[in-house]
């Protein structure tokens, strides 16, 4: 039996009458990972919500047609019978973990599903071993990526047949991607079904069986599934006018970073200057976040210096972030406000100004909408438009990309890009998006281990994420040998 997932005429709308999708056909088989793909906000998330029953067992809407799994109607199922069958990877990784240590979040849907003991701790090294998580790790410490790796690995702990992964790659470095999709290829070998929603297209064309579309409303399936692939992970072009830098605007001197006993920033030193792009590269857990946090004075270092020429009294919160413009990994933390034109108004430097913004970036349409009920890549969008609507002087830019498809990760790119030149603001991003991130830069900083590995131009950025991971497996595979 190779079915694993129907749809037969399904359609959905939300309360109020916002038809996500109508009258679509879509499969889902045992032996292959397929691609669920389609523009930001389309309604990927809700197909994904409809297959493991979270619509309308948590979210309620209208569907009509048939959803089966394992030839069975899911219509009127309890959600927990449904979990038996289908485990489910969502966008936001914070709303899903509850326990202190990474093993007691692996252990949490083991000991739901009442396997034994013993079954319980084969399943916390297998899922650990595949996701490079350490047991012990407090799970407030993890760095995005990580978190990212732990509700994954909590998953696969489970062992469900039908796996459902929402961006699973989107806050991952390159090794960690590559890992998790060689894992997946290697269950669907064994007989899982997986289906994955994903716009870093270059991490997953070698491993997609199988892509669907959705596009105005409709499931689509891709029948040249190389030629759709290869057009989605292009990288983009630099629309940047260089600039040169100027004197020093932050100096770090000796940073170091501990939580108890675990290092994340070692004596790291970094003088960034006015008007210039700087890349900030590595593995996740290496700091890179937190170094971000300690630059916008979130977080205080453990030891060392940070000197800064932005303002005079950076202990003055309100005038420091007038000049500092952050926009965090996880996009919930920051929208507070009751429509997205109330969220790009709020701290924008003008009213003329923030409808330019909800202009440039296409928030037009949906600027009477509650923040809170956008799909993860709109809020990722408002996110950067609502910081940037402040001209600030110093933007901090963590992972911003997720959630864009390939024409809204070029736009935005080069809003960012067409924003630097007009303004010279400082601009610093963290990403682990071969598509964009030579864009971003003219220098590029590789942490490693807490601290500065490399640092250099655009060709260090590509070296790093093109080429230096076909290296580290080979040494990898010599230390091993």
């Amino acid at each position: 039996m190779n079915k694993a997932v129907r749809f037969e005429n399904v359609g959905f709308s939300y309360p109020g009458g916002e038809t996500i999708i109508e009258n679509s056909d879509f499969r889902l088989d045992y032996g292959e990972i397929s691609l669920l793909a389609g523009a930001s906000g389309a309604g990927k998330s809700t197909v994904l919500s409809l297959i493991c029953g979270i619509i309308p067992n948590l979210t309620p809407g209208e569907m009509s047609g048939n959803i089966l799994i394992n030839g069975e109607n899911i219509q009127g199922r309890p959600l927990r019978e449904i979990c038996r069958e289908v485990g489910v990877v969502l966008q936001n990784a914070d709303s899903q973990i509850i326990q202190q240590f990474v093993e007691d979040e692996i252990a949490f849907g083991c000991e739901n599903f009442n396997f034994p003991p013993d079954v319980i701790k084969e399943r916390i090294d297998f899922s650990c071993n595949q996701m490079l998580l350490d047991p012990g790790w407090e799970t407030h410490t993890l760095s995005g990526g990580q978190k990212q790796r732990l509700i994954t690995a909590s998953t696969l702990a489970t062992d469900q047949k039908i796996i459902l992964l929402d961006e699973p790659l989107a806050n991952l470095d390159i090794q960690g991607a590559d890992s998790l999709m060689r894992s997946l290829k290697a269950l669907t070998e064994n007989g899982y079904a997986v289906l994955i929603v994903e716009h870093r297209i270059d991490m997953i064309i070698k491993y997609a069986d199988r892509v669907w579309v959705l596009d105005d409303k409709q499931i689509k399936k891709i029948e040249n599934v190389r030629e759709y692939l290869n057009n989605l992970s292009d990288i983009i072009s630099d629309t940047s006018q260089s600039t040169v830098p100027g004197d020093n605007l932050i100096s770090l001197k000796n940073i170091s970073y501990k939580v108890k006993d675990r290092v994340i920033l070692n004596d790291l030193s970094l003088d960034i200057q006015k008007g210039e792009r700087l890349l900030l590269l590595g593995e996740n857990g290496c700091g890179k976040t937190t170094l971000l946090r300690i630059i916008a004075r979130l977080q205080k270092p453990s030891s060392g210096e940070m000197s800064q020429n932005i303002v005079p009294n950076p202990k003055r919160t309100k005038q420091w972030f007038r000049k500092v413009g952050v926009v965090y990994q996880n996009p919930n933390y920051q929208l507070f406000m009751p429509t997205v034109e109330a969220e790009v108004s709020y701290n924008a430097d003008s009213p003329e100004y923030a409808e330019n913004i909800l202009n440039l970036f296409d928030l037009e349409p949906i600027r009477d909408k509650h923040p809170q009920s956008l799909s993860e890549g709109q809020k990722r969008r408002l996110t950067i438009a609502a910081v940037l609507a402040g001209k600030p002087d110093l933007l901090l830019l963590d992972e911003p990309t997720v959630g864009q498809d390939f024409e809204g990760l070029r736009k935005m790119t080069d809003i960012l890009n067409e924003i630097h030149t007009k303004t010279g603001n400082t601009m610093i991003t963290v990403t682990h998006d071969k598509r964009c991130a030579e864009a971003l830069c003219e220098r590029a900083v590789i942490i490693e281990n807490g601290s500065i590995f490399k640092s250099g131009g655009k060709d260090t950025a590509h070296n790093y994420l093109f080429n230096d991971l076909h290296e580290r497996k080979q040494d990898d595979n010599e230390k091993h040998n």
